[in-house]
């Protein structure tokens, strides 16, 4: 029993707490939260906004039914359209990705647009080229008077430059190969003028259906019409163009009248020059000789130029 003077004792206990920093760390970890989960945001912002819409369409339907598309395949599983794995690798593309074959008429595609850009700088070319020798006949007074015989035009092979017979006019000395002064002229200027661009030349002599008058065997009008586009080749080469631009020589007698209707109209007696295009140039390498071609068009014209009486003379 205890005594009666004792006083009872009292025990205190402390707690002694531990401080973690300014108000604790917990808003540490809800701070890494929320900035992993705006660099989440943020990244998916970027890749809706630099994924075309194929795309977009294909992860949608991945998410509707994954195994559906996964199994069976299509946008989204294993296409080369696709961003997800086995699909397209370049996030960068905007306007969808494509497989191999796409990319070979893409291939195609850029070839055709730089074959149509070449053939439109050609033909602006040709056009300044016509120009100019049309200038330069007009400024000679020797020859302006002979141009109503000098026929220019734009084909599908290029600049095609024509000399043709005119009634009591000849280019040539009746049956021979032999050119009039004037014919010399118009070709030395044209040769000079041709010199003066890249393209390649090709060069047909043309006669009328007549017989040669000789009515020998081993030369008509097939050889009369070769001599008469050498003997023009020649005269080109001495007005100055390169020979190395002449790319054929040919004598086609009377096969390819410029007028089909009247055989003996003199326009048909002439040389043809064509200034031929790069697709022109490919197909005489290729296949050996450009083929000359005449239209309704073209005879007209013809028709107009020159005196269309005919004048019985090869």
């Amino acid at each position: 029993m205890a005594k009666a003077d004792e006083k009872p004792s009292i025990v205190v206990k402390k707690i002694k707490k531990v401080a973690a920093g300014h108000h604790g760390g917990a808003w540490k970890i809800a701070y890494a939260d929320f900035v992993t989960a705006m660099m989440a945001f943020f990244l998916l912002m970027w890749l809706l906004g630099s994924t075309a819409q194929g795309d977009l369409q294909g992860i949608a339907e991945y998410f509707k039914t994954p195994l559906k598309v996964a199994l069976a395949g299509g946008t989204g599983a294993g296409s080369a359209d696709s961003i997800l794995n086995g699909g397209g690798k370049d996030l960068t593309k905007k306007d969808g990705q494509v497989n191999k074959n796409s990319n070979v008429l893409t291939q195609k595609t850029n070839v055709n647009i730089s074959k149509a850009e070449q053939a439109k700088a050609e033909l602006e070319v040709l056009k300044q080229l016509k120009a100019k020798i049309q200038a330069a006949i007009d400024a000679d007074p020797k020859l302006s008077k002979f141009r109503n015989q000098l026929l220019l035009d734009l084909t599908q092979d290029g600049l095609r430059i024509q000399i043709v017979d005119e009634k009591n006019r000849p280019m040539f000395d009746k049956s021979k190969a032999e050119l009039q002064p004037y014919a010399r002229d118009l070709l030395r200027l044209i040769g000079k003028t041709l010199n003066g661009v890249n393209n390649k030349i090709s060069l047909s002599g043309h006669t009328d259906p007549l017989p040669y008058p000789n009515g020998e065997k081993s030369y008509s009008n097939w050889e009369l019409s070769a001599d008469r586009a050498n003997a023009s080749r020649r005269e080109l080469v001495y007005g100055g163009m390169d020979e190395k631009k002449i790319l054929q020589v040919l004598g086609v007698s009377s096969a390819i009248p410029l007028d089909k209707k009247d055989p003996l109209n003199p326009v048909n007696r002439r040389i043809s020059i064509i200034v031929m295009n790069k697709g022109a140039e490919e197909r005489v390498e290729r296949d050996g000789a450009v083929i000359e071609a005449t239209s309704a068009e073209e005879v007209g014209k013809a028709a107009k130029s020159v005196d269309s009486n005919p004048r019985k003379e090869n």
